[in-house]
């Protein structure tokens, strides 16, 4: 049953990522991977969220973990697709914004994940 959860959960966070990606790139330039690391800074947020509502606080059925956090989010974050754009910022001579881009995406998405954890236990009594 958790395989048919994360299957189920994958596939939506997949839509999902290809949906919130679509409309990043529309509307932003397309020299900086911006879809991405936003995609990445969002999903590390509602990583720290369901963290504390399914694992600490128990709000959720702990089944709900296979669907959102492995199956959803594991689909809709992209750290492969994070790779592939800093190495082709850096193979195509932008290595300032390559190192700008990796080290950005792994802050923001650090920053992302501890303040939703804050905030979810704060608000979350």
């Amino acid at each position: 049953m958790h395989w048919l959860a994360v299957a189920i959960g994958g596939a939506l966070g997949a839509m999902a990522r290809y949906g919130v990606s679509g409309l990043i790139f529309d509307a932003t330039s397309h020299k900086f991977p911006y879809a991405t690391l936003w995609v990445n800074v969002l999903g590390s947020f509602i990583m720290g969220v369901l963290f504390v509502v399914i694992l600490e606080k128990g709000l959720l059925p702990p089944e709900m973990r296979s669907i959102l956090m492995i199956g959803f989010l594991g689909a809709f974050t992209t750290f492969s697709t994070f790779s592939l754009d800093a190495l082709g910022l850096w193979q195509n001579g932008h290595l300032f914004l390559a190192l700008v881009y990796a080290l950005g995406t792994v802050f923001l998405c650090l920053a992302a994940i501890s303040m939703a954890v804050w905030l979810t236990r704060l608000y979350l009594i």
